[in-house]
């Protein structure tokens, strides 16, 4: 008996021109015409957490579009000390300080937003830079 020829498989490339895929739609996004851009730094972590969870309270209550808190890097300081004063060189200590960074975008603030910022009370220890972009 003769056999019958084999069919043959589409390629990828038929496959692909057969199915009509769809472009993806692409979401209409406000346009952000000035951010407020707070960095915060502070020793202890947990102390720079609640002022930062303080913030964004702040700015959620006037309806405020709020990126972050986006954690940068820690800026670790190292120092070693001589434990003696003339002889034992080779005793030494070494102390670290470690800085907690984070940062914070409000997206077009409004005034309302600036002064119930400026008039926030954050513990003692933390350092807060603002800038307008």
């Amino acid at each position: 008996m003769p056999k019958a020829p084999a069919k043959k498989k589409p390629t990828v490339k038929k496959l692909v021109k057969k199915e009509k895929i769809p472009k993806p739609k692409v979401a209409k996004t406000e346009e952000v015409t000035s951010r407020l851009r707070i960095r915060i730094r502070a020793y202890e972590s947990k102390i720079l957490d609640v002022s930062v969870k303080q913030i964004i309270d702040t700015a959620l209550r006037y309806d405020a579009k709020v990126q972050g808190p986006i954690p940068l890097p820690t800026e670790i300081k190292k120092y070693t000390v001589n434990r003696a004063a003339f002889i034992y060189k080779n005793a030494r200590e070494q102390f670290e300080m470690r800085i907690h960074k984070r940062l914070i975008d409000i997206l077009n603030p409004t005034p309302k937003i600036i002064e119930s910022l400026t008039n926030l009370s954050l513990p003692s220890g933390v350092n807060i830079d603002v800038k307008l972009i």
